[in-house]
């Protein structure tokens, strides 16, 4: 959604930006061809890393490489001196190149080690598998994943790996396979929502949203933007959340009643409530793009929020 996203952030000359997950530098590159600005590209993976310092080459000092999470973004500008900038923008998820890199174990298209380690670093999927007790594992699928199948998916797992530890992507799948069977008529493989919630649970993505999104409402000038890509519905339900609660559009359920005391002026302004949708010339191009919703907000000159409660629920949508 590389055009949906800069329209959204607009770009401009002298502007300083974040690319949050700069991944294979896509977005990145394509703000700073459309303004003479600065953008710090941020990612946890250390080959996204790798990649962004060897493309700072092309800008001459307007690329700034920070190896670290997204979530972590107020700490990592500080140690460049920077306190605010004018625009933010988020494209939560694995990239394509971490899912096309077998050995990363985050798809089960070709056989791999079961890592799905953004960062390379901590517990992987095969330990929480092979270690976790079958409860949790069935709370993972379940909750991250919204699989109807869980419990049986845990059960079946459990079993498994007493005979043998589950080291593999295809030895997950075929254990999922044999709950879920595919078939012929289904769009997506039927191991798909467990891939995705152990990923999800590794990497602990929907606590790095929110620390994201708090950040972002410290960091922005006022008229800064805010600008996220979700491929998932928990990542979509806390961004939705977020910026109505901060637009001032979860108080009081009716406009007969006074303000609550408590109210606090709005931190964003949220033009389209119903985000954005990848257009079918591009998902006809990459299929991935069917599930992606862009929000964006832009910043007011309110002070930031002390209090908040957009996550109630996010992780249970």
């Amino acid at each position: 959604m590389l055009e949906e996203v800069l329209g959204a952030l607009r770009p401009e000359d002298d502007g300083v930006y974040v690319d949050g997950t700069f991944g294979a530098g896509g977005y990145t590159r394509a703000i700073l061809e459309a303004a003479a600005c600065t953008v710090y590209a941020i990612d946890r993976d250390p080959e996204a890393y790798a990649r962004a310092v060897s493309m700072a080459k092309d800008f001459k000092g307007r690329l700034v490489p920070l190896h670290g999470c997204f979530g972590d973004m107020i700490e990592l500008l500080k140690t460049q001196g920077v306190a605010q900038v004018d625009g933010i923008v988020l494209d939560i998820g694995v990239s394509s190149i971490q899912l096309a890199t077998a050995e990363r174990g985050f798809s089960f298209q070709k056989d791999g080690p079961l890592d799905m380690r953004m960062s390379k670093e901590g517990p992987s999927a095969a330990d929480i598998v092979n270690t976790a007790s079958e409860k949790e594992i069935a709370h993972i699928i379940f909750t991250y994943g919204e699989e109807r199948a869980s419990r049986q998916i845990a059960k079946r797992i459990v079993a498994a790996r007493a005979n043998a530890p589950i080291k593999t992507t295809l030895q997950l799948a075929d254990i999922i396979h044999s709950v879920l069977p595919q078939k012929p008529q289904l769009r997506t493989d039927t191991a798909t929502k467990t891939f995705q919630a152990l990923r999800i649970h590794v990497n602990d993505e929907l606590g790095e949203l929110e620390r994201a999104l708090d950040a972002a409402e410290e960091l922005l000038a006022p008229q800064g933007r805010l600008v996220v890509v979700t491929f998932h519905s928990l990542e979509d339900w806390c961004v939705k959340n977020f910026f109505k609660e901060r637009a001032g559009a979860t108080g009081n359920n009716s406009r007969h009643l006074p303000e609550r005391p408590d109210a606090q002026p709005p931190t964003f302004t949220v033009v389209e409530t119903g985000g954005r949708k990848a257009s079918s010339a591009e998902t006809d191009i990459n299929p991935r793009a069917r599930s992606a919703r862009l929000r964006y907000g832009i910043r007011t000159e309110a002070p930031v929020w002390k209090t908040t409660s957009y996550r109630e629920g996010a992780r249970h949508a």
